[in-house]
């Protein structure tokens, strides 16, 4: 039973919305499923900008997923000449089968282009990811032998990956990272890259410095449904993939969505999501800044979760007095006052409920039993435990993966490792000595489901 009370804070004008969840046991639940559904990835909601701008492609209004769906079938018909025509009208670049494809050339002379310190930063948390993805690579076959034969479970990397990197609101280098070294450890041979046809992706020279310094060379000036539906059914000049994953915007999510089934994808990502889990010894001035930091995404769900209502409304009046020091300050505010929610709990042990519940991408626990507090938490993508581990190293240098579930998925799901890029088969090798111990059960189990020629199967070998 969860009991708490949530409060949306307007930080524009300090004035709290009060709801008590004693009085509601249900409360909280059914407040996070608003936000939720809010920030959702089915392409249900539109702007009337979005609606102008379906009537201006498409000629008509259309939802997102109606979009979606049209892009992917077309593309999947007429190939490339379809990927060409929705680069053009969606994005607005006018390419052809020959400048599609960044050139390794372009990628060289990224690189010399690339400032010397960016490119450090990159090796260093490069090294990081790297190091931690092969700590915890499945790369060992189990086996054990029965019977004069042996039963064993092997791994191998898939043949063939697609990595969406998203370049429309700002550009993202840790992205590649976090998607492609996983892949590499794997053991992945073929790994094919999609940004967008803009500034702030495929023409923007610090995201292809990074493809060379990880010594990809197939990148691809595409973005959007578009791009997913190339790297799903293939196009002439881009080879269909096995799997696509990497984070995009709601028409990516949803070709992602669209296109499973046909290739493998790593997940249906939403906006980014952060809870804080707070107490009388939370230092305020360090956690207002993971809240900023979280609220720049724009849209970001960010939730703090206390039970000290004295140390919540400290921590919340920093955060208002911080918006005017940052570039995105205006973005993150009104992302605060639109997903940003204030949780109070019962106790400790009510916010560790709470925040299962919500089951977010990334937690931070800046309360005074952090340890403690973490072993009970069961759903989150990344954990960040005491006052010296804020998400953001996570999301660029620490190592694990910042591709991780979000809208409550973390509850079934785990963020992006080398292990995704692995497929594992049963290897069975049996003797005649070894067949014959399992032959009555063979026998049994099939008669019961009138598969007798399974039973036979065996017989016929022990005769």
């Amino acid at each position: 039973m969860l009991c708490g009370e949530l409060r949306y804070k307007n930080l524009k004008t300090m004035k709290i919305n009060r709801i008590d969840g004693r009085k509601n046991s249900s409360l909280v639940r059914r407040e996070i499923s608003v936000l939720r559904e809010r920030l959702s990835s089915r392409g249900n909601i539109v702007s009337e900008a979005g609606r102008q701008r379906t009537i201006e492609i498409f000629g008509e209004a259309i939802s997102p997923q109606q979009v979606v769906e049209r892009i992917c079938c077309d593309i999947r018909v007429s190939g490339l000449k379809a990927l060409l025509d929705y680069t053009l009208r969606v994005d607005g670049a006018e390419l052809t089968s020959k400048t599609i494809r960044i050139t390794k050339n372009e990628l060289a002379a990224a690189h010399r282009k690339a400032d010397a310190k960016f490119l450090d930063s990159i090796r260093f948390a490069g090294k990081n990811i790297r190091t931690f993805q092969e700590k915890i690579l499945r790369n060992k076959n189990v086996s054990w032998k029965i019977g004069g034969g042996y039963i064993r479970e092997r791994y191998r990397p898939l043949r063939r990956v697609g990595v969406c990197v998203p370049g429309g609101a700002a550009a993202y280098p840790s992205t590649i990272l976090m998607t492609i070294i996983p892949a590499q450890v794997a053991g992945v041979n073929e790994i094919a890259v999609m940004m967008p046809p803009t500034k702030l992706g495929a023409y923007n020279v610090d995201m292809l410095a990074v493809c060379r310094e990880l010594g990809v060379s197939e990148v691809y000036r595409m973005g959007g449904a578009q791009g997913v539906a190339a790297f799903a059914y293939g196009v002439d000049g881009i080879t269909a993939v096995d799997k696509i994953v990497g984070p995009g915007n709601m028409f990516v999510s949803l070709a992602k969505r669209f296109v499973n089934g046909d290739v493998g994808i790593d997940m249906i990502a939403g906006p980014s999501e952060l809870v804080v889990i707070v107490d009388g010894a939370t230092n305020p001035a360090f956690v207002a800044y993971d809240i900023l930091a979280q609220a720049e995404h724009s849209p970001g769900v960010c939730i703090i979760v206390g039970w000290d209502e004295k140390a919540v409304d400290t921590l919340v009046n920093t955060i208002a007095k911080e918006f005017s020091k940052f570039e995105r300050g205006d973005l993150a505010k009104t992302s605060l006052e639109k997903f940003g929610a204030i949780i109070i709990a019962k106790d400790e042990s009510d916010a560790c409920k709470i925040t299962d519940l919500i089951a977010p991408e990334h937690l931070i626990i800046a309360a005074q039993n952090a340890e403690l507090l973490a072993d009970k938490i069961l759903n989150a993508g990344a954990i960040f435990v005491g006052s010296y581990s804020p998400a953001a190293v996570g999301d660029y240098a620490a190592g694990p993966s910042h591709v991780l579930p979000t809208s409550g998925t973390a509850r079934f799901a785990n963020g992006l490792t080398c292990n995704d890029f692995l497929k594992s088969s049963s290897v069975m090798s049996f003797s005649k000595k070894g067949l014959a111990a399992y032959a009555d059960c063979v026998e049994s189990l099939s008669g019961k489901e009138g598969l007798t020629a399974h039973g036979e199967s065996v017989a016929a070998r022990l005769r």
